[in-house]
């Protein structure tokens, strides 16, 4: 037997939360559109959000695997 009440309670929450990240979504364009409008570099910005996501070894970790590849490539 299904709960009606409590699957729809269950998808209107999802719906709710999917229109919050559609509206942070829509901010997060405005503010790489300011940015960019600044003279800023966005993928650097992105890239910058990102790192910041990571602690510092795994950054460190990353750049001399990246690094070890440049070289390898001679890039």
């Amino acid at each position: 037997m299904i709960n009606n009440q409590q699957l729809l309670s269950f998808v209107e929450r999802i719906e709710r939360i999917e229109e919050d990240i559609a509206q942070g979504n829509a901010d997060k364009s405005e503010i790489y559109k300011e940015a960019k409008s600044a003279g800023f570099d966005v993928k650097a910005i992105k890239k910058c959000v990102a790192l910041r996501k990571k602690d510092k070894d795994e950054i460190f970790e990353e750049d001399e695997i990246l690094k070890l590849y440049r070289e390898a490539l001679d890039i």
